[in-house]
Formats: C-alpha cells, structure tokens, sequence
C-alpha cells in the first residue's frame, strides 16, 4: 500500500524523523501485526499501533468486557460491558485510523487453532495472562521463525520481552523452563492501572522499532519495569540447555 496525501498530512510529524521518513512510513503501513489478548495491555499496543499507521492487524481474544476491566483497559467504557473485546476494539480503532485492515479472532488461542492464526503476520504480540498459552505461543512463533514481542504485568511491576526467532538464541522457555504453581497476573494479584499503560507503549514502541529495523538492543534481554521505583533495568536471558525446545541450535 503506497501512502496518499492524507497519510503524509497524518504522519508527517513522524515522516520528518531522519530514521523514519516516507520509506519508513510506508514499511509501517505495509507491516502485518497480530496482537493476542485485548486486554490491558492489548488495548494501548492496538491504539498505539493504529495512531502510528500500521496498516494490518489481527486482534485476538474470546472474552467480554466486563466492569472490573475498565480501570486499565482504556478501549472500554460502561457502554461496552457484556460485548466481545475484539468487536468493540475494532469499532474504536476504526475510528482511529479508519485505513486500518483489523481482522477479529473471536476465539482462544489453542493448538488447534494457532497455526492457522499466526500465519499471515510478521510480529507477533502477546498480550495473554497466563503461563500456559505463553509457552503456546513461544512454541508456535519458534517452529515458524517469527518475532515475538511479549510483555506480562502484575501489581505494580511489568517485564517486556522480544525473541527474534529469524536469528539463533534463546525463548520464553529458557527464561522460564517450567510453569510456576501460581499464575502472577492481574486477575490474580491485582494491578497499578498505569504500569498496564506503560507495558503495553514499551511493547509498541518495540514493533515499531522492528517494522523500522532500528537499534535491536532488547532481543535476547528482558526489560523489567517498577512502577514504585520508577526503574528500568535490562537482563540477558541464555539460552538455555536443557529447553525442550533445543534453543541453541
């Protein structure tokens, strides 16, 4: 898709960017992005993303708005309580950007149905909240060589990961070799509202540096984000030997 003359009146402010530029502008809105789980995190990375003009993406989620979602999932209101998320998010980004190709998966993410999700995207952004479907979608974006840009948030702390699986190194599963007994996320644990904002920003800002191909200093490490702190600190994560994955090829 080539820009018009409305993109350039819309992005222009990014366009004058040395690092971006029309080249860039353009490789934006032809980038294909699939974002699972519109929840805190999904609903700033969709709006981001869209505002920023990327021209196609796939929004995954089977669940329903409901009234405990509101203080973090700035999507919603009152009045889309009872409706599926991914609807409701269309509706809203529309009219956002109303160029934007959003493909709704009104479904949960399993192994019957993940292949056949992930294949037309380039990216891919997990937004989930629970251990099980991370591995899933760990698995699934190493079998077929995908970038997975990942982020997880719990009371008042966030982590934001990118797996570069083109290139040889480490995935979800040697940072985190087995499930924990207790699943740590919002449902559970509770959640400071803003560091679902943040995650969810960070986690943008990192698809659009991968669309752009700039500086790539977050593969392989894992950001680790403290609200209370207001500190950012990065980690390497190793590959590690004993993955079922095999992730040292």
């Amino acid at each position: 898709m080539d820009l018009n003359l409305k993109d350039f009146k819309r992005f222009e402010k990014q366009i004058i960017l040395k690092k971006i530029g029309i080249y860039g502008q353009k490789k934006i809105k032809n980038s294909k992005i699939l974002i699972i789980g519109m929840g805190g995190l999904g609903c700033p990375l969709l709006t981001y993303l869209a505002s920023a003009g990327v021209g196609n993406i796939g929004i995954v989620d089977h669940d329903k708005v409901e009234l405990n979602n509101l203080n973090r999932q700035t999507l919603f209101n009152s009045f889309d309580i009872g409706k599926f998320k991914v609807t409701q998010a269309k509706i809203k980004v529309k009219k956002i950007y109303n160029q934007i190709k959003i493909r709704v998966f009104k479904t949960k993410i399993t192994n019957k149905n993940i292949d056949k999700i992930l294949k037309d995207y380039n990216i891919i952004c997990d937004g989930t909240d629970n251990y099980e479907t991370r591995y899933l979608i760990n698995d699934q974006c190493k079998k077929n060589k995908k970038i997975l840009i990942s982020a997880a948030i719990s009371k008042f702390d966030g982590q934001l990961y990118k797996f570069n699986f083109k290139k040889k190194g480490p995935c979800f599963r040697c940072f985190m070799p087995e499930k924990p007994d207790h699943e740590n996320n919002c449902g559970s644990e509770g959640i400071f509202s803003p560091v679902a904002g943040i995650l969810g920003s960070l986690q943008a800002n990192e698809v659009l540096k991968t669309i752009l191909e700039l500086k790539d200093d977050l593969n392989k490490n894992i950001l680790i984000f403290d609200s209370l702190k207001t500190s950012i600190r990065k980690l390497k994560i190793n590959s590690n030997l004993s993955c079922f994955n095999k992730c040292k090829k």
